[in-house]
């Protein structure tokens, strides 16, 4: 049987369609997809910095100080506060990467990071970790909307 030249033209061209097609719900998949992530980053983003500013305020209120680096560091050496609080003026101190938190931080510091820390029996290694790296300067990518502002 012989073959029509024009019926081979129109299986190219519903072919083309077809893929033409499917890229097109390919890339609106991909769009759907990456606007999803940055929302809940965006989400994420702002939750984190609610938390480390009420944490601050919360400071700032219970030592009368006005700086907020200074009033975390107060709840931090205040031995008088439980180990969960501090271990939250850790974290804070972290997110706001100041680097005078540096000195007290490093005073915690032993390096000696268990395999599991109950937050409420004692400070947490791996907080003053990640809150000493951050203090000299590490990389901290949700703080670029909220760390502004903050005295």
């Amino acid at each position: 049987m012989k073959i029509n030249p024009f019926d081979k033209h129109r299986v190219n061209a519903d072919q083309s369609r077809s893929i033409k097609a499917m890229k097109e719900k390919l890339f609106y998949l991909f769009a759907i997809g990456v606007s999803i992530f940055l929302l809940f980053f965006f989400i994420a983003d702002v939750w984190i910095g609610y938390e480390a500013k009420r944490l601050c305020q919360e400071a700032q209120w219970e030592y009368r100080k006005t700086d907020c680096v200074e009033a975390l560091i107060t709840t931090l050496d205040d031995e008088n506060q439980g180990y969960r609080t501090r271990n939250h003026a850790i974290w804070a101190l972290g997110e706001f990467g100041d680097s005078r938190a540096l000195p007290v931080l490093q005073k915690y510091y032993t390096g000696n990071i268990p395999d599991r820390e109950p937050l409420d029996e004692t400070i947490s290694q791996y907080e003053l970790k990640k809150a000493v790296d951050l203090a000299n300067g590490g990389l901290n990518i949700t703080a670029w909307a909220w760390r502004w502002g903050i005295k």
